[in-house]
C-alpha cells in the first residue's frame, strides 16, 4: 500500500496533550468490528520524547476491561512518518492536523500478504464537529485502499478507565 503524504512538516510539541479517538476506519474492518477487536483502540494522549519520538497513550479493552498502554512511535527522515511495533502495524504517520482542534492519523502494515491501513480521527474534546469529519472522510477518499468507517463515539463504546 502507497499512501500519498500530505503533510510536509510537522511541529511535534504542538501535537502533545489530550486527544480523543472520534472515528476510526480500515482497510480491513475485521480490525476495529468488534470491542477487542487488534486495532480497536482509543488514543489518549501524544507525548513527543527530547529525541523527537512519540509516546502514544492508548485505552484498549482486554479480558473484559479497559488496560492503558503506552507505544512508543519512533522518528523517521520523513517529519510526518513514525516507525511502531504495535499487534502487526509497523509505521505510523499524520494525514493532517490543524494541531489545535483535530488529528488525522493513519497505522500501516507494510508487509505483504497482510497489509493492512487503520485510520482515525482525533479531536482535542469530546465534541463532534461535522465539518472535521467531513474533512477525515475527504482525506480517506485519497487513501490507495477502500476504507470502510466504524464510528466509536458513542459513549458507552469508548474504552474508560
Amino acid at each position: 500500500i502507497v499512501v500519498p503524504r500530505t503533510m510536509e512538516d510537522l511541529d511535534l510539541q504542538k501535537v502533545a496533550g489530550t486527544w480523543h479517538s472520534m472515528a476510526m476506519a480500515a482497510s480491513d474492518i475485521s480490525l476495529l468490528d468488534s470491542e477487542t477487536a487488534p486495532l480497536r483502540v482509543y488514543i489518549q494522549e501524544l507525548r513527543p520524547t527530547p529525541q523527537d519520538n512519540l509516546e502514544i497513550v492508548l485505552r484498549k479493552w482486554e479480558d473484559g476491561r479497559c488496560a492503558e498502554q503506552k507505544v512508543l512511535a519512533e522518528k523517521t527522515e520523513v517529519p510526518a512518518e513514525f516507525k511502531i511495533n504495535y499487534v502487526e502495524e509497523n509505521q505510523i504517520f499524520l494525514l493532517d492536523t490543524d494541531y489545535d482542534n483535530y488529528l488525522f492519523f493513519c497505522e500501516m502494515n507494510a508487509d505483504a500478504p497482510q497489509q493492512s491501513l487503520m485510520c482515525q480521527c482525533l479531536a482535542r474534546t469530546l465534541e463532534v464537529d461535522n465539518e472535521v469529519m467531513e474533512k477525515f472522510n475527504r482525506a480517506l477518499k485519497t487513501l490507495p485502499v477502500h476504507m470502510q468507517l466504524l464510528n466509536p463515539t458513542q459513549a458507552e463504546e469508548q474504552c474508560l478507565i
